[in-house]
């Protein structure tokens, strides 16, 4: 995936432009890591915000679109091209202004740019 593309969702993910993820639960390629707190857009560098509850310690792990694989809006579901480990292995989401952090947002698409291909989770 081309770094600028990290951004994006791809075209074939199913997600509809103006749809609202909020609420949805998130699974990456081996289980669920949470459920979407809010989707932001600065910089034209799009992400979720997804609270991970008691699995990483309420911890909120940021993810860019371009991770996202999948949009299940019948199960309210949103799977991604990544491993529970690799979500949690992220670069830290410790504040709200992180995500409006152009370094800090580079340094995760750099991060999950980076990450080997995986097959896709099944919705």
């Amino acid at each position: 995936m081309a770094i600028d593309r990290i951004w994006s969702y791809a075209p074939d993910s199913g997600h509809v432009e103006g749809q609202d993820l909020t609420g949805f639960t998130v699974a990456a390629t081996d289980g669920a890591i949470g459920q979407v707190d809010r989707e932001a857009a600065p910089h034209g560098m799009r992400h979720l915000v997804v609270d991970t509850g008691v699995w990483v310690f309420g911890r909120s792990v940021l993810v860019p679109a371009g991770v996202v694989t999948a949009v299940d809006p019948q199960a309210r579901k949103v799977m991604l091209a990544c491993s529970r480990s690799d979500a949690k292995a992220a670069p830290r989401f410790q504040t709200d202004s992180e995500t409006r952090d152009r370094e800090y947002l580079t340094a995760v698409g750099d991060y999950y740019h980076r990450l080997p291909p995986r097959e896709t989770a099944s919705a």
